[in-house]
């Protein structure tokens, strides 16, 4: 199939070198064009623009930092969707808002253009490792089409609904739970540490109750304080809480943790951990407990 891919950043590369494995034509483009280098070494071809890489692409994926780099890379100049041939489709694996969901949608479908949302749960080692959950939202033909692809750079796909915008909403309130999940063991951890409990000693425990392998990577991060490099920047962290809670507004559905969760990424952001892996949030109960 001739698919393109647009945006190889930590997650990106990794699914398009899946895509490149499972035997795929791809076409890539990156704001940065040093990144391209090793998947050219293995076959994809670069193009200098997102118009340049959709054309002729059956499948156009992106994977993007927020609405704001959507927005430019599909409508911008040269953007993706003056490129895309009729009755191709874009997928969408960026964590964007609910609303600009639907305007892709609207959008591509103007223009002759179709859409699915498949956005991912996993981090950049999950990608490369092809061990993504994918969820797919769109209408039933669309969605068949990009299953084959989906298959290709994760170990399972959830279909989760005909609207598109539905799996927005599903990832962004898995990525609530991800939030309110580290919050938890945040204090969980300042209060292991008043309490002169080592908190691998907690963990190990929690890890035993839950099983869970999200709780394993984040929660031995915040166990070491192994905070940099990111796998997952705090400030994305901080982005997708506020869109969880514009979700819970347009749809009236109050998200008090949300909130909470999202003030506490507030306060690490005013201490600088933007950057820092969105583990580093453990540190805010810390500081208000008093530890170092």
């Amino acid at each position: 199939m001739n698919v393109a891919f647009i945006g190889l950043g930590k997650m990106g590369i990794g699914m398009a070198h899946n895509l490149l494995r499972a035997g795929h034509k791809l076409t890539i483009y990156n704001r940065t064009p040093g990144k391209a280098a090793e998947l050219e070494a293995a076959g994809a071809r670069s193009a200098r623009t997102p118009e340049e890489a959709a054309a002729g692409a059956e499948i156009a994926f992106s994977m993007l930092a927020d609405d704001r780099a959507v927005e430019a890379v599909v409508f911008g100049k040269n953007g993706l969707a003056a490129g895309l041939s009729e009755k191709a489709i874009h997928a969408s694996s960026s964590t964007i808002s609910i609303a600009l969901s639907k305007q892709l949608d609207s959008e591509h479908a103007s223009r002759g253009q179709r859409y699915v949302s498949a956005p991912v749960f996993g981090r950049p080692e999950a990608a490369e490792a092809k061990k993504l959950l994918v969820i797919l939202g769109g209408k039933s033909d669309e969605v068949d089409a990009v299953q084959p692809l989906a298959e290709a750079i994760g170990r399972q796909t959830f279909v989760v609904g005909a609207e598109a915008w539905q799996a927005n909403a599903l990832k962004l309130a898995g990525n609530f739970m991800i939030g309110s999940m580290l919050e938890s063991f945040a204090e969980a951890f300042a209060l292991m540490r008043k309490a002169n409990v080592d908190v691998h000693d907690f963990l190990a425990v929690m890890l035993e109750l839950f099983g869970s392998p999200v709780y394993r990577t984040y929660g031995t991060n915040a166990a070491d304080r192994n905070f940099d490099p990111a796998g997952f920047a705090l400030r994305l962290g901080l982005k997708d809480v506020s869109l969880v809670l514009d979700a819970g507004r347009e749809l009236q559905a109050p998200m008090p943790i949300a909130s909470v969760v999202r003030d506490q990424l507030t306060a690490a952001m005013a201490h600088g951990q933007g950057e820092l892996d969105l583990s580093s949030l453990s540190l805010v109960a810390a500081r208000n407990a008093g530890l170092d």
